[in-house]
Formats: C-alpha cells, sequence, structure tokens
C-alpha cells in the first residue's frame, strides 16, 4: 500500500480512506539507528544547527526513503518550522499537502480542513467516518492500556509511552497493531502491581530522550500519565470525525490543553509534574501559563539530540523525586501544593 508521511497526529482516517498508509515521521526517526545520521544529512542540507531536532530528523528520513513522496504536514497546531520544513521537502519533488487546526476549534472550519484533504486523496468524509468505526475496537484496547497504568499499576510509564505514540499511525497496521496490543495487554493484565508510591504524570512533547522513564523508575517513582502520547490516541471520541478533532487537545491552546490535564492529575492521583520541553520549540514559552495554572510540585526537563538522559538532568530529577517523597502523607497525598511551585 502506498506510504503518506505525517509530521505529527492529523485525522488519519482520511488516510486510511483513500487506501494509504499513514506513517508518522517522528516514530521512524526516534527509532532508528541512523537518527544522529538524519540530523547530520539535514544540516549538511542547510538546515541551521539551531533548528528542533525533530525537524531535521523527518527530513533526514524523507531524505533516504523514496517511497515515501506525499506528506501531510500540519502547517497550524504544530511546529512553527514546518512551512519551512515543506519547502526544503518540495526541492527534493516530495508533495506536501497543508492541514491546519483552527485555532479558535471552529467546527466549520476544521471539517472544512478535513474535506480539503479528503479531496486531496481522492476519498471522502464519509468514508473516513466509515474508518473511523473501523478503528474504534483498536483505540477501545489503548483505553484499557491506559487504565493498566494508572488504575490498576501493571503497565510501566515507558511501555504506556510507547503503545500511545505508536497510536498515531498504528505502526502502519492496524490489524497487526491490535492484535499485538491485545497480546500485551493480557501478558500485563497477570502482572503484579507496581509497588511505587510516587505517581508523576508527564506534559509536553513527547521527550527525544531515550531512558528518561527508566531514569525516574530507578529513582522510585512511575509516570501515570502522558498528557499529549494519550491525547494521538484520541481519548475522547464522542460524536463524528470533526468533535473527535475538536476535542483531541494537543494543537489548541495550551488553556484548552490544561483542562485536560488538570482533570486528568486530579482524576489519576498524581504528586508531581514533569514538563518536558524541546529545545528551540515555541512551545518551551507555554511553560509560563502551566507553572500558573498547575497546583502541583513541577519540574522542567529540556531536551535538544536523541540519546541518554545526561548527568545534571538525573540529579535534577532525583532532588524532585526526593522532594516529593519528603512531602508525601500517610493517604498518598503530598502536602506540598500551590499555584507556582518552584521546582528543586
Amino acid at each position: 500500500m502506498r506510504r503518506i508521511g505525517i509530521t505529527t497526529t492529523v485525522p488519519s482516517e482520511v488516510i486510511w480512506a483513500s487506501g494509504a498508509v499513514p506513517v508518522d515521521l517522528n516514530n521512524i526517526f526516534i527509532t532508528s539507528r541512523r537518527r544522529e545520521n538524519f540530523i547530520r544529512l539535514a544540516e549538511r542540507d542547510g538546515y541551521p544547527r539551531n533548528v528542533c531536532s525533530w525537524i531535521k530528523g523527518m527530513y533526514g528520513v524523507l531524505a533516504v526513503t523514496p517511497e515515501i513522496d506525499t506528506v501531510v504536514a500540519v502547517t497550524q497546531g504544530d511546529c512553527s518550522n514546518t512551512h519551512a520544513l515543506m519547502e526544503t521537502l518540495q526541492l527534493r519533488g516530495i508533495r506536501t499537502i497543508p492541514f491546519a487546526f483552527p485555532y479558535n476549534r471552529d467546527p466549520q472550519a476544521l471539517r472544512s480542513e478535513i474535506g480539503a484533504l479528503a479531496g486531496a486523496l481522492g476519498t471522502t468524509i464519509e468514508a473516513a467516518e466509515d474508518m473511523r468505526s473501523e478503528l474504534e475496537p483498536v483505540r477501545r484496547q489503548i483505553d484499557r492500556l491506559d487504565r493498566l497504568t494508572w488504575e490498576e499499576n501493571r503497565v510501566s510509564g515507558g511501555e504506556n509511552h510507547t503503545w500511545l505514540v505508536s497510536s498515531s499511525d498504528c505502526n502502519g497496521d492496524y490489524r497487526q497493531f491490535s492484535r499485538e496490543l491485545r497480546a500485551f495487554i493480557g501478558e500485563a493484565s497477570g502482572r503484579p502491581p507496581f509497588m511505587e508510591t510516587i505517581r508523576l504524570g508527564f506534559i509536553g512533547v513527547p521527550p527525544i530522550l531515550d531512558d528518561l522513564y527508566d531514569v525516574v523508575e530507578t529513582y522510585g517513582a512511575r509516570f501515570v500519565f502522558n498528557e499529549v502520547q494519550r491525547q494521538f490516541s484520541m481519548p475522547d471520541r464522542n460524536g463524528g470525525l470533526v468533535e473527535q478533532y475538536r476535542a483531541y487537545t494537543y494543537p489548541y491552546d495550551v488553556f484548552h490543553r490544561l483542562e485536560y490535564i488538570t482533570g486528568e492529575i486530579a482524576r489519576r492521583g498524581i504528586h508531581g509534574v514533569v514538563h518536558y520541553v524541546q529545545s528551540f520549540c515555541h512551545r518551551h514559552i507555554e511553560d509560563l501559563v502551566i507553572r500558573k495554572k498547575i497546583n502541583l510540585p513541577m519540574l522542567t526537563i529540556e531536551g535538544e539530540n536523541p540519546g541518554p538522559v545526561d548527568e545534571r538532568t538525573k540529579i535534577r530529577i532525583e532532588a524532585f523525586i526526593e522532594m516529593l517523597a519528603g512531602g508525601i502523607g500517610g493517604d498518598g497525598n503530598p502536602f506540598m501544593t500551590g499555584t507556582g511551585q518552584k521546582e528543586r
């Protein structure tokens, strides 16, 4: 089947309905043994060093993957560098199809964007709605996986992250993805519960750091919430296709995201929040807003290139978890709360 690249989560139902397969370029980049080469290739072709590594990585992937000759690029609601990425891809003869999430979440504007994407790919919104029903069993399985993470404590934060980010394109085969996920859920359901008492929430874009989840667990804590990754799996699916992607929080304003984040913090019994920001990303600025609105201790960490967590960041994570451990009472709730909590 024809493979169509995507720069972030888009209405993949439209791509599937067109008879093609969505390929999340971020996932290809970050899991490849050649990922450093992708970045160097982009820089060799003229990308500045102070451009997000995810953008350079996607460019590098496409430069060496000629079978992906079409890319759906999100021009509003994601990285501000995507416009320039599209232009450099066009120089390489790659077709780019823009898709914009309307900032104000206007349903008519969003329906128009989905319709334009369907038209560009030779399908219809109605066919995409049918595909949405086809994907529903997979998404219900992901709901179950997430409950196993925070409610039953049988799935680690890293496992949760991996499955959720993969849901953006279901690894190119949603039927096989469903079979593998079902088998994993069956295995995880029989595990003894994890015993970590410190429950963390991860907010922000998925990390470029390989071992962040392992490092956190080394210090006796566990992520029970992955914000953006969970959004990739479409947790709110009430209504049709348009309403599903209006409820998808990531591409819209930070206050819309915060409504979802604060609700999940309360529901999952989270003690502290780690906010991950990517170097050279405009979303870094949102940390200013998030710190004033989240009423829990928060640690902000930054990553630039793929690789392990550096020693300085490990020390900061360890100190943050020790602080939380010192403030958790017998009821499992932290004593320290308050808007604008400073990180250690």
